[in-house]
């Protein structure tokens, strides 16, 4: 309680509810706008967070995370293209409804599954977080090492007929927080000679690079003229309380899937939307009408991908470790107001977490409001013209990149690394897991000499660390997992 109260005295301003409210709006507008994604609207907003209070920038940060996947919901419903790849099981039945003449009721029943599914994983999140990084103080650096590990792994179980790429991504980000001083011993390392490299990449760029460039690369590169909605009555209308009483149990399952997911490293809300429509398709009394406009298909896909948003902070709070892309950005604002996630943060700045859930809250209800008189405007605003739009966001993207360090070099780095994520998707490597890589891989090469320094130089002694041992096993599974079943659906 007195926790409690000191967040609300902390929270309680007037710039922390406006940043709330513009967080929701612009992720909402940049959800529905295809191509930006929850990633890219988190950047936009970077250089923003370094003129303001700790308080300001998560409630403007977490309002975007939170409000961004609901976003893609509405494109997805009105012109039949999710504006994020988490709505992309949304147009299976939200679009004809919209055809239908239903596209206010369609966007009603998007934004009820929202506002579930995401209250739903905070409700999870204020149970698990805290107890989770208590509990973390009895991870040594073995057990340590073996969650980072894990947290890599699990990109296998997302990456179904490209396990190996995924898990090369996921290296490939390791590898690049190696360049530049060792911490250790001070060496430079792998700078190919290039005075530039020396002091190694920061994350940020790069993940602007990976994420936000390379989208605005490869729109130029294929570029199609935004399509106004073509469904009627196009608003904003709930559900009657009777069709909502009786999907308790649909809202109920998706709600839980995501949360479930989203807690899992590496794997994010794409994954739990299929995972979830599977499910409901396969269990709802009203599968067959799956694919017709059934309300069942949009509760799948909205409950579960707005709860990966609370399932995916638990591990971010916790523990230091991102549970998708948005979590890296956040986790990069964190450290820009000197925030340290985990067990400093319960202990030291417990006001700071619950302050946190108020913001999430918050969030789910601006959100609400937003879906309920904003549809029509969102309808809109998806008519701007793709050049102007992709124009503005490499610009807020250069500059987010730059102002980071002040350093040149970074605009740099953030240009190449746009273009090798736009070369990346012409060979099917996802790029999530090289930012996630990245976020990691300090601590993962600490943790991994700790361990070794401790173990005098015996991996074996190293990895029979009772909790490291449990995590890696798990992991192993993990990186089984896709192929096991696989043959299990070919046998059947």
């Amino acid at each position: 309680m007195t926790h409690l109260l000191a967040a609300i005295e902390q929270f309680a301003s007037i710039e922390v509810l406006l940043a709330v409210i513009v967080g929701c709006l612009w992720g909402t507008v940049a959800g529905a706008l295809p191509g930006i994604g929850t990633v890219s609207a988190l950047i936009v907003a970077l250089p923003f967070a370094f003129g303001m209070t700790t308080e300001t920038s998560m409630a403007l940060f977490l309002g975007i995370y939170v409000t961004s996947v609901y976003g893609g919901s509405i494109s997805a419903i009105l012109i039949n293209t999710p504006g994020t790849p988490q709505s992309a099981a949304t147009v299976f039945d939200g679009y004809p409804m919209a055809k239908a003449g239903k596209a206010d009721l369609a966007i009603g029943w998007a934004t009820l599954s929202s506002l579930i599914g995401g209250l739903f994983s905070l409700a999870v999140l204020i149970v698990a977080a805290p107890s989770l990084a208590r509990v973390s103080v009895a991870f040594g650096p073995a057990a340590i090492f073996a969650l980072i590990l894990f947290a890599l792994t699990c990109i296998a179980w997302v990456s179904q007929g490209s396990t190996v790429k995924g898990l090369l991504a996921g290296m490939i980000g390791l590898w690049l927080t190696t360049i530049g001083p060792d911490d250790l011993t001070g060496y430079t390392r792998f700078d190919f000679g290039i005075p530039a490299l020396a002091g190694g990449l920061s994350l940020i760029p790069v993940l602007i690079g990976l994420f936000a460039l390379s989208e605005v690369f490869h729109r130029a590169a294929y570029y199609f003229a935004s399509k106004p909605p073509d469904v009627e009555n196009v608003g904003f209308r709930l559900p009657q309380f009777s069709e909502v009483r009786m999907r308790i149990a649909q809202f109920l399952k998706s709600s839980a899937i995501g949360t479930f997911v989203g807690i899992l490293p590496g794997t994010g809300a794409t994954a739990a939307t299929f995972i979830s429509y599977s499910e409901l398709r396969r269990s709802s009394p009203r599968r067959e009408n799956f694919g017709k406009g059934e309300p069942d298909g949009i509760i799948a896909s909205e409950a579960s991908n707005n709860a990966v948003t609370g399932g995916a902070l638990i591990p971010t709070l916790a523990l230091g470790i991102p549970g998708d892309g948005g979590t890296v950005v956040l986790l990069g604002v964190m450290t820009i107001q000197g925030v340290v996630p985990g067990f400093d943060l319960i202990n030291n700045n417990p006001q700071i977490l619950t302050g946190a859930f108020l913001v999430v809250l918050v969030a789910n209800a601006v959100m609400f409001v937003l879906g309920a008189a904003g549809a029509r405007v969102f309808a809109r605003i998806m008519s701007i013209p793709e050049p102007l739009l992709m124009g503005s966001i490499l610009v807020l993207s250069l500059v987010g990149a730059f102002v980071v360090r002040g350093n040149p070099i970074d605009l740099i780095v953030a240009v190449l690394a746009g273009l090798a994520g736009f070369g990346l998707r012409f060979v099917g490597y996802p790029v999530a897991p090289i930012v996630i890589g990245m976020a990691l891989g300090t601590t993962f090469e600490g943790k991994l000499r700790q361990g070794m320094i401790s173990a005098r130089g015996d991996f074996w002694e190293f990895i029979l660390d009772p909790i490291a041992l449990a995590i890696l096993a798990l992991a192993a599974l993990t990186i089984a997992a896709p192929g096991i079943s696989r043959r299990l659906f070919q046998k059947a």
